[in-house]
């Protein structure tokens, strides 16, 4: 057993979990936090991405007694006093989502994607960086608009357009 203690979403937890206990179960089921998925156990899918420290990391590969210590953002954490994030709203706008499972393992992509390319995007960059992440229903032309619209609004091309 370890010890483990972090920050997820702004609140400060801790508990006890088995050595092999994945991140992805101890946001799930030790956290209540069921936003985050498991889709493949295999990290092909990106179902379960949460941000660690700042950046997108695929919390089915990762121990949570690795992220000890650590910020972790997940979906749930995302909204901010009610009024969705950017980009949960351009995928709300634009439809990036159709049964909705595989949308917050995207939408948290996209927010660490949109931070790195703090200039903009463009539509062949967002589909190479969405390459770790599968939707099996929509074809990703509207994820990839949603997200381009995200990105837009965000770097202020929104408001000089």
């Amino acid at each position: 057993m370890a010890e483990v203690s972090m920050t997820v979403n702004g609140r400060k937890v801790s508990g006890m979990v088995e050595d092999r206990t994945l991140l992805v179960q101890f946001l799930r089921e030790d956290q209540g936090l069921t936003g985050t998925h498991v889709g493949c156990d295999t990290s092909q899918c990106g179902a379960c991405v949460v941000h660690m420290d700042g950046k997108a990391v695929k919390s089915c590969t990762m121990l949570a007694a690795q992220a000890s210590g650590s910020d972790i953002l997940t979906i749930e954490g995302l909204a901010r006093e009610g009024q969705l994030h950017p980009v949960q709203a351009a995928f709300k706008q634009h439809h990036g989502l159709q049964c909705g499972f595989c949308t917050p393992g995207m939408i948290m992509a996209a927010v660490d994607m949109i931070r790195r390319y703090p200039g903009g995007l463009d539509e062949k960059t967002v589909r190479a960086e969405l390459e770790g992440n599968i939707c099996r229903c929509t074809g990703y032309h509207n994820i990839v608009k949603a997200i381009l619209a995200a990105s837009q609004e965000m770097s202020g091309k929104a408001q000089a357009a």
